[in-house]
């Protein structure tokens, strides 16, 4: 393997912040992306492209409608990310998994360092995508696996005459992240629950129906979903709600009353405001963003 080449400066994601990606395909030709690397084989799993960071000062980034599921990792320090609506902080040992088709945005604190990395796929609004109603927002990770699992396939990938063994780190980089998004680990008491709850959105579910129904006490279901979703059981209602309203829109040509209804709503107006929120755009907008 080739020695790793030293990363590249980006002042268009804050002074100082030092990247360092991968993408798969020369059309992505973005500034910060002219001169990362190409591996086409990331293709096989949908990976747009991956990147180890240092942030620099004043780093912000904030993209409406990213079509894409994104995963990042904390390595170092502490972040924060807009995830379920608001500003949630990230520090290390943690991980956080944003859904597509919502707006996707992070920022470093000031003051305070921050090392992390991501991998970013691209999926389309027809397709079943790698966030499920298991997979947590937020939970612990241990993210220097991934990250040399990246920094592996971008040193395979300049290496000259390499790329021999770059399959190798995408599979196991593709791996870290399924690992978190659906994990195997999960109280089975859990994907019962979502499960006929993610069938079911438009009954009018409270948090005692929920705990009624997994057979658990009101603090106990409130702990599991903390702990392995990094949302409270009301919260994962709402994103699974959110995550069927998108593919409505992006699918059907129902009205937003109809849609509003159709995932546990009796007001379209407090529907779209909520969507709003958790997405970052209108119902409207989102549907217009999808032809």
């Amino acid at each position: 393997m080739a020695s790793s080449k030293p990363t590249r400066n980006y002042r268009e994601f804050g002074s100082g912040t030092q990247i360092s990606v991968v993408r798969a395909s020369e059309s992505d030709s973005r500034e910060w992306l002219e001169e990362a690397p190409v591996c086409q084989a990331l293709g096989k799993y949908n990976i747009l492209h991956a990147a180890v960071i240092k942030a620099g000062e004043g780093l912000k980034v904030s993209r409406v409608e990213q079509s894409g599921t994104f995963m990042m990792a904390c390595l170092e320090g502490e972040g924060q990310v807009l995830a379920d609506g608001r500003w949630q902080t990230i520090r290390v040992g943690q991980a956080c998994l944003l859904p597509p088709f919502v707006t996707n945005a992070f920022k470093k604190i000031e003051g305070k360092p921050w090392r992390f990395c991501w991998v970013r796929y691209i999926e389309s609004k027809e397709s079943n995508p790698i966030v499920s109603e298991i997979s947590p927002v937020v939970g612990s990770f241990h993210g220097w696996s991934l990250a040399r699992a990246i920094q592996g396939l971008i040193e395979e990938t300049e290496s000259v005459g390499g790329q021999a063994a770059t399959h190798h780190w995408i599979e196991l980089m593709h791996g870290y992240v399924m690992s978190f998004a659906q994990p195997h680990q999960s109280d089975n008491r859990l994907w019962k629950l979502w499960n006929v709850v993610e069938q079911n959105l438009e009954q009018d579910w409270t948090l005692q129906s929920l705990s009624q129904l997994a057979c658990l006490s009101e603090e106990h279901l409130r702990r599991l979903c903390k702990k392995q979703l990094g949302r409270s059981p009301v919260q994962h209602l709402t994103f699974l709600r959110m995550q069927k309203a998108c593919s409505l829109l992006a699918t059907t040509e129902d009205k937003i009353e109809v849609i509003a209804k159709a995932v546990g709503y009796r007001s379209a107006f407090h529907f779209s405001n909520v969507f709003s929120k958790w997405v970052g755009c209108r119902p409207s907008e989102h549907r217009k963003a999808s032809y």
